[in-house]
């Protein structure tokens, strides 16, 4: 696995170090962890409005279904905004991209900090998601471009804490906030770490890629918001509405799926004179199409199991929400401890002595939830949710590194904005999947006279099934990725003629 240290050069061609390189080392460190960081405050303001919705309810006098907006108008803007991102690395610089993402979502803070009314929370949280989504991509972009192959694996452990883990422990933060402070809190608490990273920024971040000038295909910017921005929004929208498909769900999905195709045929026409916004030649690497899928399939039940788990705690068990957050806090510190130890085994060994295994224990993991009761101990859920954990990081991490080192060096924006992409629609369709499920098979148990817990653990069984045999297609996927060193073209500058 090991290789050459390299480092970029203006025209995005790598080079072997040498000694007159060796005093870059310290910037790009210095750029990517100050990445790290800030990357980790935007996204673990992800997850941190569904614990506050009761809260919210209350101090606005609004419904479940209008305070659900704060976290659906996060994601939605998420998902237009992240496709631009391959285009923007390209035509902006690292250190303007920083400073106006940091900038975007500092004023977000602020705004939702101070918010009079629920419409200007709304607002501010559209505008904390637009500085959120650009930082993901340039993260993963940067530290592809700056890390040499040897130690990438390491590098995307690093990565997984903070894609992973920050959205995973988001609800237990504010558990604990709100459990002594008003929602406003949320946001105060992220404040000072916001403008910490802004000034940090503005202080030590460097460019370390070269901007060119690229026209941007307007039509390509409208068919993407209404592409991934209808797909989003009626995916989540079936778990808004319990799982009910109606006219709010069927219409932006068909507007959804159909701008999407159009996309595609214009962005394959587009990306023959590399004027594409977002450039599907990735795809036409094997390995990073197969790492792409299998990620999604582990983004599913990521995101599936933190919508569930927390309704089985609280609906079935009893538990708080500060009890449940907090039993949900050691998986994710596990995530978090295993993930840099993860990367340096890929490192060495590559991804399927990872991979595969680790496909192996979300799959049982997953199994073993389909079997909790209305009796079910507490520590039991612990250790189940702490071995997901643990398999995720193994997934993850192998899985980031292997599908952006296949890349060309010139479509590492463009592949880090797909992989952000997907991972959001994966993320909805497992919630909208696992939703619906549950609502469905407890309403039909309820109807049949079975008392609600034992119907809201009767659709948590079928839920986690379909997750699980989702999860078995992980595993054969997994065992088709294959080591980056083993392909004879990797790590390349140019994109292949015949793509």
């Amino acid at each position: 696995m090991s290789s050459p240290a390299q480092t970029p050069v203006a025209d995005g061609e790598l080079h072997a170090a040498s000694p007159a390189d060796a005093g870059h080392a310290a910037r790009n460190s210095l750029v990517i962890n100050l990445l790290l960081v800030s990357t980790f405050v935007v996204i673990l303001n992800e997850t941190v409005m569904g614990v506050a919705t009761p809260r919210l309810m209350t101090d606005f006098g609004i419904s479940a279904s209008a305070a659900q907006w704060l976290t659906s108008a996060f994601l939605l803007t998420m998902a237009v905004v992240i496709p631009l991102s391959g285009f923007l690395m390209q035509r902006f610089h690292t250190r303007h991209l920083y400073l106006a993402a940091m900038s975007l979502f500092f004023a977000g803070t602020l705004v939702a900090a101070l918010a009079p009314g629920f419409e200007v929370l709304l607002v501010a949280r559209i505008i904390q998601a637009g500085g959120t989504a650009i930082m993901v991509p340039l993260l993963m972009t940067t530290a592809m471009t700056l890390e040499p192959p040897a130690t990438r694996g390491r590098r995307m452990g690093s990565i997984t804490v903070v894609i992973a883990v920050a959205p995973a422990i988001g609800p237990t933060i504010a558990g604990l906030i709100l459990s002594q402070f008003s929602w406003r809190f949320l946001f105060f608490v992220m404040l000072p770490l916001a403008l910490a990273a802004l000034i940090l920024g503005a202080l030590w971040m460097k460019n370390v890629t070269e901007a060119v000038a690229t026209p941007v295909d307007v039509f390509s910017v409208v068919l993407s918001a209404l592409a991934f921005g209808g797909i989003v929004f009626g995916l989540s929208h079936i778990g808004e509405s319990g799982g009910s498909v109606g006219a709010g769900v069927i219409i932006p999905l068909a507007v959804g799926v159909l701008a999407l195709a159009v996309f595609i045929l214009r962005q394959v026409r587009l990306q023959r004179k590399d004027l594409a916004l977002l450039d599907l030649r990735t795809f036409k690497t094997p390995v990073f199409t197969l790492s792409v899928i299998a990620l999604g399939i582990s983004a599913m039940v990521l995101f599936g199991s933190l919508i569930l788990l927390p309704i089985y705690m609280q609906s079935v068990l009893g538990m708080s929400v500060l009890q449940s957050g907090l039993l949900l806090l050691p998986g994710g510190l596990a995530m978090g401890l295993s993930s840099p130890i993860i990367g340096r085994i890929y490192d060495r060994l590559g991804p399927k002595p990872l991979a595969i295994p680790g496909t192996i224990l979300i799959t049982l993991a997953i199994a073993a939830l389909s079997l909790l009761t209305v009796q079910s101990p507490w520590w039991v859920l612990l250790l189940i949710h702490v071995t997901l954990n643990i398999g995720l990081a193994m997934t993850f991490t192998p899985l980031f590194s292997t599908a952006m080192s296949e890349l060309p060096t010139k479509l590492y924006s463009h592949g880090s904005a797909a992989v952000s992409t997907l991972q959001q629609v994966a993320g909805a369709i497992g919630t909208a999947v696992f939703v619906s499920t549950l609502s469905a098979v407890s309403a039909t148990e309820m109807a049949a006279g079975t008392p609600a817990p034992q119907a809201m653990v009767a659709g948590m069984h079928t839920a986690f099934i379909i997750a699980a045999v989702i999860s078995i297609a992980g595993i054969v996927i997994a065992s088709f990725v294959r080591c980056p060193a083993e392909s004879a073209e990797g790590n390349r500058s140019e994109v292949p003629a015949h793509l």
